[in-house]
């Protein structure tokens, strides 16, 4: 799904950047941000194959406390401050098997991923944003944080849970100072790592990708609506969340997950 230009260029003078932006979620978050005007600075690991649109785009490990510094300063020095900081990037990228088979360092490279990037971003942009006594932080979580599996996603929900306690502390403190902050948590959404994710399984257990897809989401509880999300789906609530048409919305979870969470 391709965004069109909006007519109401609500974002028209913001500044945002969108870690992981260059596939899945964070592309679309990224296309729909620019869809309303904002100017978006995408960062990733990896240079993307096609060219970032408008060409802000910053390569970076945002797992490293160095290259996260990195982006820092080409920000500040380029941009200045952000008015939109989506800190999007995630990643599942702890073998499955439970408890056993995880080692300290598949727990720290998880942790850093979902949780300290995020962490190391906001504490360097948000001084500036408490300054101006405006601005919107998204934590990108995931549903995996409030319904852990443990033989698929044990580390990586532990770290989405820690994502959405420290988001809800931070909107806490600084709301009243005019930032705000809000956590994201899509259920199951059709993008490229998660269909590498399904591949994944359905190999180690010598079944189909399609089979293994039903098997999750019959794992999950199902999904009344009955499909996996299109990233542009999880983008829209998003582009709805940083507009000023949200303006009294801070510190809360919001799930876009089809109806999935067996709880009310």
């Amino acid at each position: 799904m391709e965004y069109q230009q909006v007519a109401s260029l609500e974002l028209e003078g913001k500044i945002a950047l969108v870690t992981g932006g260059t596939k899945g979620i964070g592309k679309a978050i990224a296309q729909r941000l620019k869809a309303s005007g904002a100017t978006v600075i995408v960062t990733a690991r990896s240079i993307p194959h096609q060219a970032v649109e408008g060409g802000h785009f910053i390569a970076a490990d945002l797992s490293r406390t160095d290259e996260a510094q990195k982006v820092v300063t080409q920000v500040q020095e380029q941009f200045g401050s952000l008015d939109i900081l989506i800190n999007n990037l995630g990643a599942n990228t702890a073998p499955a098997g439970g408890f056993s088979v995880l080692s300290d360092a598949d727990w720290d490279h998880v942790l850093q991923v979902n949780l300290l990037a995020a962490v190391r971003l906001d504490r360097a942009f948000l001084p500036d944003m408490i300054q101006a006594g405006s601005g919107v932080i998204i934590h990108v979580s995931s549903t995996s944080g409030m319904f852990p599996l443990w033989d698929t996603t044990m580390a990586y929900s532990a770290a989405k849970a820690a994502l959405n306690a420290y988001s809800k502390s931070l909107a806490s403190e600084v709301s009243p100072k005019g930032v705000r902050v809000i956590t994201l948590s899509p259920g199951l959404n059709n993008t490229g790592a998660m269909r590498n994710f399904l591949e994944g399984l359905a190999a180690s257990a010598g079944i189909s990708t399609e089979q293994m897809t039903s098997n999750l989401l019959q794992r999950v509880g199902g999904v009344p609506l009955g499909r996996m999300a299109d990233p542009a789906e999880t983008a829209e609530v998003v582009g709805f969340l940083v507009s000023s048409r949200a303006s009294y919305i801070t510190g809360t979870n919001i799930a876009v997950d089809g109806g999935n969470l067996p709880v009310v």
